[in-house]
């Protein structure tokens, strides 16, 4: 192992930006979306964590969905950060069931539940084709599996694409593909 030099900052003063921003149009490829499981760490959690402390912990690491694995590290389902909303939770709450008791998959969308496309078929589609699928789609994730190994690759999020058409983002709002399939028709 080698010690590498530090250098001062004091004379340096321009930043380096990319050389073209990068806009995304309807005829973009749909690859270009997907945040790729190969690429990128998916953000999980364990079937059995509270959901009160799995709403903290998403609002602290500004995360937006988890998908949720069982003690077997298996993929059982997905749970967003408004799936948690207080609203949500004050449905669950029983007189049997009090809110510190309530899990993480009491508030999932269960695997069998979930629709998705197959990344051998998307990596042939453009993003309006995405948006075109998803357009009566209120959620803010489509989950991208490979049929041919039998993995989830990767997951498209519609916050991700409102960011890529350069869409202002209100992170407290919910952002559906419905919103920005009506956006991007509109341009």
């Amino acid at each position: 192992m080698r010690s590498l030099a530090l250098y001062n900052t004091e004379s340096i003063d321009r930043l380096v930006w990319p050389e073209e921003q990068s806009s995304i149009t309807g005829r973009t490829p749909a690859l270009s979306i997907l945040t790729d499981f190969r690429q990128h760490q998916p953000h999980v959690i364990d079937a059995g964590v509270k959901a009160l402390e799995l709403e903290n912990l998403m609002k602290r690491s500004h995360v937006k969905m988890k998908l949720v694995l069982d003690k077997d590290q298996r993929f059982i389902g997905i749970v967003s950060l408004y799936d948690l909303s207080e609203e949500n939770i004050l449905k669950k709450v029983s007189k049997h069931t009090a809110r510190d008791e309530l899990l993480a998959t009491d508030f999932m969308h269960r695997r069998a539940s979930l629709k998705c496309f197959d990344y051998h078929e998307l990596a042939r589609a453009t993003i309006e084709d995405v948006l075109e699928t998803q357009k009566h789609n209120h959620q803010q994730h489509c989950l991208v599996i490979d049929r041919l190994t039998h993995e989830i690759r990767g997951l498209i999020s519609a916050r991700d694409v409102a960011r890529l058409i350069n869409r202002s983002v209100d992170i407290e709002r919910h952002i559906s593909f419905e919103t920005l399939f009506e956006e991007l028709a509109a341009r």
